[in-house]
């Protein structure tokens, strides 16, 4: 990850859309090509209703792609975390 500046935002509240706000300067991140990546965060998102933002900016694409993958599974931690409350899952429109 070095020195990459990543953003992963996501909420669960039913609805699908990706914000994809990443620039790959090279068609392949070793064996795989970088347009992989995008259809799978959208594939995700789409399957989970979910609203998912991703951002990054670096120049080594291993980095960049390796950055975004842990900031995605942290989001989806604090995404998924109970209400201690009442056991449900908070979003922005509400409660699930």
């Amino acid at each position: 990850m070095d020195d990459c500046l990543t953003q992963v935002t996501l909420d669960f509240g039913g609805r699908n859309h990706l914000i994809w706000k990443v620039v790959f300067k090279h068609k392949k991140v070793n064996e795989v090509p970088t347009e992989m990546f995008v259809h799978f965060f959208k594939s995700f998102s789409d399957t989970a209703h979910c609203n998912l933002d991703i951002q990054a900016e670096e120049e080594n694409e291993h980095h960049k792609i390796e950055a975004i993958f842990k900031a995605f599974t942290r989001a989806i931690k604090v995404a998924i975390r109970r209400d201690a409350h009442n056991d449900q899952l908070l979003t922005t429109k509400g409660i699930l």
